[in-house]
């Protein structure tokens, strides 16, 4: 049913620099006029038995194929976690591999910065030792050289 100009009574409300505001007033559709719908529900047409059984059918066909769907989705997921958690054990032994290399290798660096250390500590006290000894030679010789002397 259209509305006809005579129908529609259009009021200003309010005018701003923003917009405008508008209430539209629709006459009372006329007493002859009739409606573009039916009043009543249309009336159904008898469902047989075949035919209730048939969407039975076809709804439990359709619960069957989500749940299949369901539960392909499920195994692709557990599938996913499954590659997830390999290759986070992967990369933990790789990690775990690659921590005790180095620390092996600060070791063996330690180690033989400590023989290297101490060798050159050993050469050091036998520089020492034998300068104690010239030392000591030195001294006996004068003291024996004193003795000759008197």
């Amino acid at each position: 049913m259209a509305a006809s100009a005579e129908d529609i009574l259009v009021k200003e409300l309010d005018k701003r620099a923003s917009g405008q505001a508008f209430e539209v007033i629709l006459a009372a559709p006329a007493p002859d006029a009739k409606a573009d719908f039916p009043l009543s529900p249309p009336k159904k047409k008898d469902v047989s038995l075949e035919e209730i059984q048939r969407k039975l059918d076809a709804a439990e066909e359709r619960r069957k194929n989500h749940e299949a769907e369901v539960l392909k989705h499920l195994a692709e997921k557990r599938e996913h976690e499954k590659v997830v958690l390999q290759k986070a054990m992967e990369e933990n032994n790789n990690f775990s591999k690659m921590a005790e290399e180095k620390l092996n290798q600060k070791m063996e660096a330690n180690k033989e910065n400590r023989t290297a250390l101490m060798a050159a500590m050993n050469e050091k006290f036998k520089e020492k030792d034998k300068k104690l000894e010239e030392v000591r030679k030195n001294k006996e010789t004068k003291e024996a050289f004193a003795l000759f002397e008197n």
